[in-house]
């Protein structure tokens, strides 16, 4: 097993566990929960398993990140920064 580029970072205290997600503009958003968050990317999951495009943009609080799909496994999904 490899060691991680960036540590894991569980979301704790007041910072919210739901993000929301721009697939393309002018598209409504959707939510999904946060599992875990680094400095290089997360891992998102779903209410059911979703196809998302290779670029969107997620929203986590305050923060507006630029993701690229990486990995898909049923219900979750791993996004770069």
């Amino acid at each position: 097993m490899h060691p991680r580029r960036f540590a894991r970072v569980r979301p704790t205290g007041c910072v919210s566990s739901v993000v929301k997600l721009q697939l393309e503009p002018k598209a409504p958003l959707i939510e999904c929960r946060l599992v875990d968050y680094s400095a290089g990317g997360a891992c998102l999951e779903f209410q059911k398993p979703i196809q998302l495009p290779e670029r969107f943009e997620m929203f986590h609080g305050n923060t507006k990140k630029r993701c690229r799909r990486v990995w898909s496994r049923g219900v979750r999904v791993g996004v770069s920064f």
